[in-house]
């Protein structure tokens, strides 16, 4: 695609790297057979392609955004199927993600939305908000139907019917290797996933201790910065990230770091590209350095080799989450494991398509999300499994509204054939 910025526009580093993207796109449209927008509403401009279209006019001529920018930029999951579909290997995350921060900078939200978007970053990263704040819907629940916004509505039903006591396994600390000591890790507790599924992290912790981790819960750490950055607010996204860089910089230049492991895949996608939005700051180095060993747990598990399982009799339908698929490129490490553990895996039709979740997408785009959701039960469903596992918390909560079949993290699944308890979803 040809550009036409000035040498002026091209001094913003975040300018050049939107140059150096747009360049690489040739307009072969492979991006809309897998972009779940586009399959949805039909419209160009809910693809890749055509959002690369309005981002390139917006910022060639630096103009303000308008509402149909705006609309169509907003209407973007960040799935990347679109990423992993490209020939030409165009980074569309990176400038997405640059076109985000520009409208939040430029654009002028009506201030109902403008209200919603600040809520939800004043909330959804702070476990202890984030707690009082469900406790509120399961009581507001009641109300629903008076509600005018989808989006409040929204956020009512996001409340699970189960709040789960605080775990102290989340509090900074140090877990000593069950077995002869063959690493040790960082374990990024998170934020949401502290306040809806603490079982996630305790099994996490049990596993890797069972195969020999030191696990350290390091002090410091917290929420990775992608719910706001994938808003546009990239001074707050980059604070809380800084918080994680320096909590865990300063444990790999103490006692030393083989892995920073991360269970909640969104937030890996994330931490994996700290290099990329740190390069201009003062701490790159650092955050090339962090972002150089975060791992997924199953990437983990899959250098740990778990042991080999008998065969458990239990039919597992796995959701491929797009942030681990697409975002991380880990596709068959998650299959690998729960087969080894036992498991009998089954995948359903149209894998990479999205689940509607995407971090605040089901709050903030409720009706394109509730039909991708429907689709994607559909075709889970459809595999008659006996449980679902996935790695990430957003589709765990998203696919379990929506099926009366159990709904597991992945890891818990092999905590529980490795030793550990039966997940509680099971029981």
């Amino acid at each position: 695609m040809q550009t036409n910025f000035t040498e002026e526009q091209l001094k913003d580093a975040g300018t050049a790297r939107a140059n150096q993207i747009l360049r690489s796109c040739v307009h072969c449209g492979f991006c809309t057979a897998t972009c779940p927008t586009y399959q949805v509403l039909g419209d160009e401009l809910d693809s890749p392609r055509g959002r690369i279209y309005l981002i390139k006019d917006m910022l060639e001529n630096e103009r303000v955004p308008d509402k149909k920018t705006v609309k169509h930029i907003d209407r973007c999951l960040s799935c990347l199927a679109c990423m992993t579909t490209c020939p030409s290997g165009v980074h569309y995350m990176h400038l997405v993600d640059h076109a985000r921060d520009y409208i939040e900078k430029h654009y002028d939200r009506p201030w109902h939305d403008k209200a919603l978007r600040w809520l939800l970053a004043r909330i959804l990263p702070y476990p202890g908000r984030f707690r009082l704040a469900l406790l509120a819907a399961k009581i507001g629940k009641p109300l629903r139907g008076i509600l005018p916004d989808a989006r409040l509505r929204a956020m009512l039903d996001m409340a699970p019917d189960r709040i789960p006591p605080v775990s102290r396994n989340d509090d900074p600390q140090s877990f000593a290797p069950k077995a002869e000591r063959r690493m040790r890790v960082a374990l990024m507790t998170g934020c949401a996933q502290k306040a809806l599924n603490t079982d996630i992290n305790d099994a996490t912790i049990r596993l890797l201790t069972r195969l020999g981790c030191e696990v350290v819960v390091a002090k410091g750490a917290g929420c990775c910065g992608a719910l706001t950055h994938h808003m546009g607010k990239t001074g707050e996204s980059h604070a809380t990230a800084a918080k994680n860089i320096r909590a865990w910089t300063d444990e790999m230049d103490g006692e030393g770091l083989d892995a920073i492991v991360i269970n909640t895949s969104g937030c890996g996608t994330t931490v994996k590209d700290y290099g990329h939005m740190f390069a201009q700051d003062a701490l790159a180095d650092d955050a090339a350095r962090v972002a150089g060993i975060a791992l997924d747990i199953s990437e983990l598990l899959t250098r740990l080799e778990i042991p080999e399982g008998e065969t458990k009799g239990l039919r597992v339908a796995y959701h491929a989450a797009c942030s681990l698929q697409h975002g991380q490129k880990v596709k068959t490490a998650p299959k690998d494991l729960l087969k080894r553990a036992g498991f009998e895996v089954v995948e359903p039709a149209d894998s990479h398509l999205c689940c509607g979740s995407a971090g605040t997408y089901n709050l903030m785009q409720p009706e394109i999300s509730a039909k991708l959701k429907d689709r994607k039960v559909r075709t889970l469903e459809a595999k008659k499994p006996e449980v679902i596992a996935a790695g990430n918390i957003g589709c765990m909560m998203q696919i379990g509204s929506g099926t009366e079949v159990p709904v597991v993290h992945t890891v818990e699944l092999l905590d529980w054939a490795t030793g550990g308890p039966k997940p509680r979803s099971l029981t």
